[in-house]
């Protein structure tokens, strides 16, 4: 099979198990756990992924490069994720489904990074240009993702065990294929590395310099925001349907499905990203994401499946510049200011910093929003909305004043490998 058919493959099952349950889960425990306290439960779930990103992908890092074959390392990882999904669909009791789904994250968010890593290295290995041939390979990750979530709505599983046994499967089917991809075999560098190397701790020497320590703590800021219209979103367009005028509308039976325009927006935003950042440099598009969040709130806010609907339409176009021109150039401004000995650590801390810590922080946080605002399990989803957005607003303002940076137009930003 071609090199490259068979990373698109990895990328398309990777995304898709994760696609299958991601923006449903919400719905399921309310539906299943509720309604006491189904903010907090909620938010806790989704937090999950925060406190997994701050050691897991370091973890199985360490034991890909220096024990067992990385793309073994992969497919261990989604058998064993496979197993836990299956335990997941047939839990009762939110004491029992927290240490599980908890357990699931911690398997899953690594083989994010693994599968980049193998992608990689096969790529180089084939002497591949990796930065013009792995983007067209990566985006089979958000088609993935796109089609996993159409197949939930279609077949009505948003609520059902059925969302996990989907996943469950596609795992255990990559666990199995990851088997057959070439191997990557764990480094036999002699250079030693202290335990603080191995997990990116050095990367913290960075926070010595005043602009870095300051993008890192607004990279926290609004790391908070990143997962928030995943954890709610699908709940806010559900709740229409106790609303007469609203409840046979297409987007309230299709809420899912909408959704996924936001996931076809980011597929098509990263194409603009090289002449956005050549154009306005990095604070400038950084800017545009904080604005493009604060955006994607508020229109949450004043949208409706009636006359609002081109406001709901529009926050799932804007979440592609919200999304990708954060991370993605952020990571890029990450890459330009760390040298090389620090570099593969320096992205580890801006992976913590987003989707550990500052995830943390907005599933904790928003899950306190919507129980605050909710009365008898029906949330006053436009005044959640605005205080999102309200909070977005605050991080821009405080970021366009603080953040000192000045482009150079004429400076080429790239991605090294």
């Amino acid at each position: 099979m071609d090199t490259k058919l068979k990373l698109k493959i990895l990328n398309f099952l990777q995304f898709f198990a994760w696609g299958a349950w991601l923006l449903t889960v919400g719905s399921y425990i309310a539906e299943t756990f509720g309604p006491n306290d189904i903010g907090w439960k909620i938010g806790a779930a989704y937090g999950t992924m925060g406190f997994a990103s701050l050691f897991m992908p370091a973890l199985l890092g360490i034991v890909a490069d220096k024990w067992v074959n990385a793309e073994r390392v992969l497919g261990i990882s989604h058998l064993i994720l496979g197993g836990l999904l299956i335990v997941l669909a047939n839990v009762t009791d939110y004491s029992v489904f927290y240490p599980i789904i908890f357990l699931v994250s911690m398997f899953y968010m690594p083989t994010i990074a693994l599968d980049n890593a193998v992608s990689y290295a096969v790529l180089e290995k084939e002497k591949f240009d990796i930065i013009k041939v792995f983007p067209p390979i990566r985006v089979w990750g958000t088609v993935g993702f796109i089609l996993a979530v159409w197949t939930v709505n279609i077949f009505g599983w948003r609520v059902s065990i059925n969302q996990f046994y989907l996943s469950a499967g596609v795992s255990i089917v990559l666990g199995l294929y990851s088997f057959t991809l070439p191997q990557i075999k764990p480094s036999k560098s002699s250079e030693k590395k202290s335990l603080a190397q191995q997990f990116g701790l050095d990367a913290f020497v960075l926070f010595k310099r005043k602009k870095m320590a300051i993008f890192f703590i607004f990279a926290m800021l609004l790391g908070c925001v990143l997962q928030i219209s995943n954890m709610w979103g699908e709940q806010f367009l559900d709740s229409f349907k106790n609303i007469d005028i609203y409840k046979d509308s297409f987007i309230v039976e299709n809420a899912l499905s909408f959704l996924s325009l936001s996931m076809i927006s980011e597929a098509l935003f990263i194409l603009s990203i090289p002449f956005f950042l050549k154009r306005f440099g990095i604070k400038q598009v950084m800017l545009m994401s904080m604005v493009a969040w604060a955006l994607r709130f508020a229109l949450f806010g004043i949208g409706n499946p009636g006359t609002g609907i081109i406001f709901l339409t529009l926050s799932m176009i804007v979440y592609g510049m919200a999304f990708d021109f954060f991370n993605i150039s952020g990571s890029l401004f990450v890459e330009k200011e760390s040298n090389e000995k620090i570099r593969s650590s320096s992205q580890g801390l801006f992976m913590l910093m987003t989707n550990g810590l500052g995830a943390i922080i907005g599933a904790y946080g928003s899950g306190y929003v919507v129980d605050l605002y909710s009365e008898n399990g029906v949330a006053d989803w436009p005044t959640i909305w605005f205080i999102f957005a309200i909070y977005s607003v605050i991080v821009t303002i405080a970021f366009a004043l603080v953040f000192k940076y000045k482009h150079d137009p004429n400076e080429e930003l790239e991605v090294k490998h």
